[in-house]
């Protein structure tokens, strides 16, 4: 088994005048020798200070920051894994994360530190130790991430790590209950890096917009770890804005771009859209939920090659790759299998391997860049992956006569809103715990801003007089606000299905157009 490598040791004796980081904050430029300084800093601190040792959970529940990579780049140096808190979660599911990592350590953003005097008290979260803040607010008596100055900058020892051993737990949506947390190993981050880099011609001379959320895998693993992989750079934003967004590319000095549609339409509505020059960019990328076609065109008739990708947490998330000529003649497609990653189509009804053109199966996936599996679940594990290697994704797909992909639904009804993986049967779940709710079923419709919103038809319990404008601040308070069904409708009976299933495919059909 390959061992792994500390990534900003070897990158600064490389390359360690080039700029790795731009605080788009501040306009500070960070080369590679300053961010490897920066994060022996850390990686001593979390040691010598914070007692973290090799498998110790290191949680940050943070937005983004030159400080929060420094965190995620420590834990590479010391063999800790980053647990990367998703912050729309409601504190309730974010004290269950903290239960099941168990957590030594947690860094803290300073619009978290009320969030953070409550989670500390929850019975759940007593394996946090110590809890940091990241920047300047925090919680009385708390340490400060500054801390870590007294410590010398040198590279410390790397601990013996193999390919096999987690950097990151990455969370995804629940279906049921916990979500649950992808464990990416230290050769699943460098085999997507090589991946991207062998495949999407990612070079030193590239430079990337960060201000999708670090607590996704998108944001670690799309461009951010592939790019300290090739020597280029990053430009990280506290978060998605749109007039920012229009600045870095009008500068020149940014020439890649990964978001989700929501961003891509926001862009498109703004008043610069129209004088934009977006000759600067080399690749715009859209993930995380489906991309309308209109958001394609648009880019198109700019001259972009603007492109869907398809990815999840459990595997790189880069997959496929569309060379920019076939873009406009394969519309919607993410295109092939990356260099080291083997992909094939499955009957959904008898497991049989699709061999043939236009035919639509389940997509599986294998290779270097796949999850081992999911953090305390066994069970998850065995489901998703099988004995062969292979896991299964739950996505349908099919390929053209040329081999090239294009991602055409999900088995399961989960939908995506915003980026975000939103799974009904947890809100179902919550639903069913007013008192006033006899039957619920939720599931995804079509919005122009988001994607895809929830919709949520409720039976109320009789006699009673529940409403939306009642229930919607109830299920906020249990929920992450993402989750909450956009739309709430209420009928007297839900249909079923001859088997005494809830049709929700009649349901979608009903509400969908109206």
């Amino acid at each position: 088994m390959p061992y792994a490598v500390d990534w900003l040791d070897r990158r600064a004796r490389l390359s360690p005048g080039a700029t790795a980081l731009v605080d788009a904050a501040s306009g500070q430029r960070i080369s590679y020798a300053e961010w490897n300084a920066a994060a022996n800093r850390t990686a001593r601190y979390l040691g010598k200070q914070l007692g973290v040792a090799k498998g110790d959970r290191v949680a940050v529940l943070a937005g983004n920051s030159v400080a929060y990579l420094d965190v995620w780049f420590a834990c590479n140096k010391t063999g800790a894994i980053l647990q990367n808190l998703n912050w729309r979660l409601a504190e309730s599911e974010l004290v269950q994360l903290i239960e099941d990592a168990a957590p030594t350590v947690l860094f803290y953003g300073a619009d978290f530190v009320d969030a953070v005097t409550r989670l500390r008290e929850a019975p759940g979260a007593k394996s946090v130790q110590h809890w940091v803040a990241l920047d300047g607010a925090k919680v009385t008596g708390d340490p400060e991430i500054t801390l870590r100055d007294v410590e010398s900058a040198e590279t410390p020892p790397l601990p013996r790590l193999t390919h096999d051993d987690p950097w990151v737990i990455c969370y995804t949506g629940g279906t049921t209950g916990l979500p649950k947390g992808a464990i990416l190993t230290h050769g699943n981050i460098a085999w997507n890096a090589i991946n991207t880099q062998a495949s999407w011609e990612i070079t030193r001379d590239d430079t990337a917009i960060l201000n999708a959320p670090l607590f996704h895998t998108g944001a670690l693993n799309v461009f951010t770890a592939p790019l300290v992989h090739a020597g280029g750079c990053s430009v990280v934003c506290t978060g998605f804005d749109a007039n920012q967004v229009f600045d870095l590319i009008e500068s020149g000095g940014v020439n890649l771009f990964f978001g989700v549609p929501t961003m891509f339409s926001m862009l498109q509505e703004h008043p610069r859209w129209d004088t934009a020059d977006f000759s600067p960019l080399k690749l715009v990328i859209s993930g995380g939920a489906p991309c309308p076609m209109p958001v394609f065109e648009r880019f198109w008739a700019r001259g972009v090659d603007f492109k869907t990708g398809y990815g999840l947490t459990e595997a790189g998330p880069n997959t496929f790759w569309l060379p920019p000529e076939q873009v406009r003649g394969k519309p919607g497609a993410v295109g092939y299998p990356l260099f080291h990653v083997e992909v094939q189509l499955r009957e959904t009804q008898t497991g049989e391997v699709v061999t043939a053109p236009d035919v639509t199966g389940e997509l599986l996936i294998r290779g270097p860049h796949r999850t081992p599996g999911y953090w305390n679940r066994p069970d998850a594990t065995a489901a998703a992956i099988d004995p062969d290697g292979w896991l299964h994704t739950g996505d349908l797909a099919r390929f053209d006569g040329d081999g090239a992909y294009t991602i055409v639904g999900r088995l399961k009804d989960m939908f995506i809103s915003g980026g975000e993986n939103v799974y009904p049967a947890e809100i179902e779940n919550v639903l069913h715990g007013h008192p006033e709710v006899a039957d619920a079923a939720v599931f995804g419709v079509s919005d122009r801003t988001w994607g895809e919103v929830g919709c949520a038809v409720i039976v109320p319990v009789a006699g009673t007089a529940l409403q939306a404008r009642t229930l919607r601040p109830w299920l906020k308070e249990r929920l992450a606000r993402y989750k909450v069904p956009r739309r709430i409708e209420f009928v007297d009976a839900l249909p079923t299905t001859g088997a005494g299933k809830i049709d929700k495919r009649r349901l979608q059909e009903r509400f969908e157009d109206e």
